[in-house]
Formats: C-alpha cells, structure tokens, sequence
C-alpha cells in the first residue's frame, strides 16, 4: 500500500499564483495524503469524546431526544401529516442526515481558523481540514443508523430499501464537504463567518423538510422548497424507511446537480485564496 507523504515543513508553506494546482491536480493530492487525512479525523473524534461522561451516548441521545421532542410536539399537538410513516422514524431518518449536515458546516467552516497553528507550522494539502471536517461526523451518523434499523425493525417497517442510504450519504457527504470548503475558505477572511454559521444553521433547518413534509406544504410554495438541495436528500433519506414511500427523484436530481456546481465554486475559490491562508490566518 502506498504511504502518504509525510508533513513537509521544508516545503513553501504555500503556492505561488503560477504554481497552484487545478482542482483535479488537488484532489488527487488530498488522495496522496488520504492517511494523512484519516489521522487527523481520529484525532478529532477521539477529542470529542474524551473526558465526557457518557462519551459515544451522546451520538445516540441528541437525535433521540430531539426526535422524541418533535414526535410529542409537531407529531401529537399540532398532528403534523407524516405520509404514513410511523412519526418516530419520519423524524428520526430525517434529523440523522440534518444533523450531520449542521455538524459538518460548523466543523468545516471553522476548520481553518482552528488549526491555524498546524497551517503556519508545516505544508500539507489545505484540503484536507473541511475534509476531516465532513469525515468526523459519519461516526455519530452511523451509531445514530443502528438505532433507526432498530427502530424500523420495532415498527415492522424494516426492508431492503434501506441500503439506499448508502449512496445518499455519500451525495450528502459531498454536499456538506462543498459547503464546508466554501465556508472555510471565506471564513480566513471574514471572521465573522463564524458567527453567522449557526444563524445559517437555524433558517436552513425551517428551508428543510425536516419536522415536516413537502407535501404538507401549498403548492404555490413547494418550488422554493425544492431549490433547497437538501430538501431532495432529507425526503429520500425519509422515503427509504418504509417499502411504499415513493422517492421523488427531480428533487433529488436538483440536489445532485446542485452539489456539483457549488463544490466546483467551492473549490476554485479555495484553490485562489489558499495562497493568502499562512499571511492573513
């Protein structure tokens, strides 16, 4: 198996504007320092947890809990339309993908700011800080998917359906890890970035199907919904959970489209900025 390249303080710390890589030459450069990448993810996550008291749980409970708080709530009190799917699992499968989603954009957005220390000390491609970003969060993702397969298995909803998560998160890894380097890159020079993520955060999450349908929505008002690229993903997420839901692939489609375009952006934009990260960071 091939090594990664080791962290090469004698190399220039940054590039030149003649030299810089293209977006394929970078990506292929973060694959060469892919170990490089999953050491710095472990780091991370073994951080999160330690000196906590229930350590992983806390993967586990922020879901449940707020899945409890939206059953009781949105599901009960206001008896918000869950297209047939038992209220436990509509939101539970939908706040999995949010959740990591929100996670992601705060870890990645504020990636660079935070190991402004490591940028200054050593070369290694910049890439890779949203990456490990977007990566540190499929752990709570996956402990939070044991539980759901636990849950659909409980309500008798359990089927092969399931297995299509696997190619979606993988479009919403993608997605998170373009807004992630966008953030990051915009946050070296802006620093009150970092204060506006969660505000961010907070009207997304009222943009995103999350604690309610799209098709509980007028119909005069779903176009704006469906611009929202995690509209598609959360609802295809949520359909996989039962065998009858249908999929609604346009939006899907949007979401796909959407992420190509702004991970383009994104990374043509950090690939212009990273040469003023070690001066101005």
């Amino acid at each position: 198996m091939a090594v990664a390249p080791a962290l090469a303080p004698s190399k220039a710390l940054e590039y030149t504007s003649s030299s810089k890589p293209g977006i394929l030459e970078s990506v292929r450069e973060l694959w060469s320092y892919r170990e490089v990448l999953f050491f710095l993810s472990w780091r991370d996550i073994t951080i999160r947890y330690r000196q906590t008291v229930l350590g992983a749980v806390w993967a586990v409970l922020q879901p449940l809990i707020t899945m409890v708080v939206f059953t009781v709530l949105f599901g009960v009190v206001v008896k918000m339309p869950t297209n047939d799917i038992p209220p436990p699992i509509f939101y539970f499968s939908a706040l999995l993908p949010w959740l990591y989603f929100a996670g992601t954009m705060n870890t990645a957005g504020n990636s660079l700011v935070s190991n402004a220390d490591l940028i200054r000390k050593v070369y290694f491609p910049r890439l890779i800080l949203p990456a490990q970003g977007a990566l540190i969060g499929l752990v709570d993702f996956a402990i939070g998917a044991v539980i759901l397969i636990v849950m659909m298995a409980a309500y008798g909803v359990l089927s092969w359906r399931l297995l299509f998560w696997i190619p979606l998160m993988g479009l919403l890894w993608s997605f998170s890890f373009s807004i992630g380097v966008l953030l990051s890159a915009v946050n070296v020079r802006f620093r009150d970035v970092k204060h506006a993520i969660p505000f961010m955060v907070q009207i997304w999450m009222f943009l995103t199907p999350v604690i309610y349908p799209s098709s509980a929505l007028p119909k005069r008002f779903s176009w704006v919904i469906q611009l929202n690229p995690l509209s598609g993903l959360i609802e295809a997420f949520r359909a996989s959970t039962v065998p009858s839901a249908p999929y609604d692939w346009p939006a899907l489609l949007v979401s796909a489209g959407a992420t190509v375009v702004i991970l383009t952006i994104g990374l043509l934009y950090f690939r212009r900025a990273e040469g003023l990260f070690t001066d101005i960071i």
